[in-house]
């Protein structure tokens, strides 16, 4: 008997399975955040004051799913945060500001698409009101701005959209940045938040981040908790964001570079230098099955 038909919808199936990753919203009492998943592994995120139903988009690189969740919602959008100018999370603008027309487009780089106010470090704003404050993390691209959103008087964790300067368990790829610069953005601004922030970042990378980690910290119990998690979420469709700061500073190999079980991984004794060859390791690493 020929089984090679059912091998082949046994293929499909399982790839579809692996395509399907649903969208999650987390719910406070003053902010609301719906993650989007788009593209393969991206994360797209409206966030909704929910005191007067105004909203932001975060990296709308899919237009119509944006489209979609704001009139779910029942909410104004009047903003895009642009994290970055790569076509993967600022292509889907121009499209969005036809489909929707009077948006303020954010960004700190004159590369992002419809780009109408350009933003640097502590620039701040309103949507609704929420407050967001600009952080200038320049590394991945040199005009990366990661978001801070705080609500006057809020007993309630403020959020850190973070593109893709900060991962769930990684970093960025230093493409047109250094060493110095990813230290200063993961230690001196994002490392100093306050620990309760939730950290929403551009892409689904947990678990492959995770095993790299586990490959610097094998005696790292947080790592592996953490990893066995993240896969079950996952193999649900289910997204690892947020995180929190908190949690970054114990499994996140990047975050962890004045550590001594992190520095003696990469045969250093200074953080920037144990940042450096770290991300040099994490770019050629090969991501074990297990």
């Amino acid at each position: 008997m020929n089984t090679a038909p059912v091998k082949v919808k046994a293929q499909a199936a399982a790839l579809l399975h692996d395509l399907v990753r649903n969208s999650s919203v987390v719910q406070q009492d003053n902010m609301k955040v719906e993650l989007l998943p788009a593209l393969s592994d991206n994360y797209m995120y409206l966030l909704i004051d929910v005191e007067s139903k105004e909203a932001a988009v975060v990296d709308p690189v899919e237009p119509v799913k944006v489209i979609e969740a704001v009139r779910k919602h029942g909410v104004r959008l009047t903003t895009v945060l642009t994290t970055h100018h790569h076509w993967d999370h600022a292509g889907g603008n121009e499209k969005m500001v036809r489909l929707m027309p009077r948006l303020k487009v954010y960004g700190g780089d004159d590369r992002v698409d419809a780009l109408t106010k350009k933003v640097t470090h502590s620039n701040t704003f309103k949507v609704g009101s929420l407050t967001v404050k600009c952080l200038f993390t320049p590394c991945h691209t040199t005009g990366h701005i990661c978001y801070y959103v705080t609500k006057e008087n809020s007993t309630e964790p403020p959020a850190v959209f973070t593109g893709d300067t900060l991962f769930v368990a990684g970093c960025g790829k230093f493409f047109e940045g250094t060493a110095e610069q990813m230290y200063k953005a993961l230690i001196e601004v994002l490392g100093k938040l306050p620990p309760e922030t939730r950290v929403y970042c551009g892409h689904e990378y947990t678990v492959s981040n995770l095993k790299f980690a586990r490959h610097v910290e094998p005696d790292n119990e947080d790592i592996l908790k953490k990893l066995e998690w993240a896969k079950e979420q996952c193999s649900n469709g289910e997204p690892t964001v947020p995180s929190t700061v908190a949690d970054e500073l114990t499994f996140n190999p990047f975050m962890r570079v004045k550590e001594k079980s992190v520095q003696d991984h990469v045969k250093q004794t200074e953080p920037i230098n144990t940042m450096r060859s770290l991300r040099k390791e994490k770019d050629s690493f090969k991501v074990p099955k297990q």
